[in-house]
């Protein structure tokens, strides 16, 4: 049998590899009771080297805190940009989809370049300006609120529109995917919103840097099952891999 310390490490060594562990499957891996790994998370996570949720552990808190969208453009950079050119491949010959907003759908918008007639529907002031340039791009831009923080519309002026058409994909940058929650954004009227884009698409592209998950942010979009693709970078851990397979959703990495 391990002694503490040894549990201790195994623990840590498995939370650094997955990125999240639980409960059941550490009792199962150390062959100790659930009761005996509750003991050993609280005591990790008093010393600052975890966090604890119900159930399980993830190596820092999982909420995260609204940013600007000009702070966001400064993180992960290189996965953006690569996230932004695999996204554009799913684009399919006379097209109508729907961006909401983001630095990871700005690196989306550059890299869209048409074949033939393509219908975008924004939300998006700065993906609005990026298009604009584009050829055999039909442009929206949704009318509404403008939210400088994220350089984008929101309200019912929007969602009013949005009522009134379909479209064939939607792609949505988020700022937490979790298993348990969901999909979801730090603002309450986007995540109305975004809700609203899915409901007018046949299908839903997730666009995230692998930093996402396991990450909540205030207010839930949609579960996860809602979602058919998901493209991120080679960062994500293979537990999440493998939970999406199971979910039945399909994972690009880019």
């Amino acid at each position: 049998m391990l002694s503490i310390a040894e549990r201790h490490k195994r623990i840590m060594e498995t939370l650094n590899k997955d990125g999240f562990v639980t409960v059941e499957n550490l009792s199962r891996l150390l062959d100790v009771t659930s009761v005996t790994i509750r003991k050993d998370l609280s005591y990790l996570e008093k010393k600052g080297l975890l966090y604890r949720t119900h159930g399980s552990a993830s190596p820092i808190s999982p909420h995260i805190s609204e940013r600007n969208v000009v702070e966001k453009e400064k993180l992960n950079i290189d996965e953006k940009k690569r996230i932004g050119i695999a996204a554009a491949k799913l684009i399919e010959e006379n097209d109508s989809i729907i961006l909401n907003s983001g630095s990871t759908i700005c690196e989306f918008a550059k890299n869209i370049t048409p074949q033939s007639s393509l219908t975008v529907v924004t939300s998006s002031v700065t993906a609005t300006q990026i298009l604009s340039e584009t050829e055999k791009v039909n442009l929206f831009l949704l009318g509404g609120n403008f939210r400088k923080r994220s350089m984008s519309v929101i309200g019912n002026s929007s969602i009013s529109f949005l009522s009134n058409i379909t479209c064939s994909k939607c792609f949505l940058g988020v700022d937490g995917i979790d298993a348990e929650f969901g999909i979801t954004t730090s603002n309450i009227e986007e995540a109305e919103l975004n809700k609203k884009m899915m409901d007018v698409s046949i299908r839903t592209i997730i666009l995230c840097d692998s930093s996402k998950f396991r990450k909540k942010g205030f207010v839930k979009i949609c579960d996860i099952d809602k979602v058919d693709i998901i493209v991120t970078d080679s960062g994500i851990s293979d537990s999440m891999k493998n939970l999406l397979k199971e979910r039945g959703i399909e994972l690009i990495i880019a």
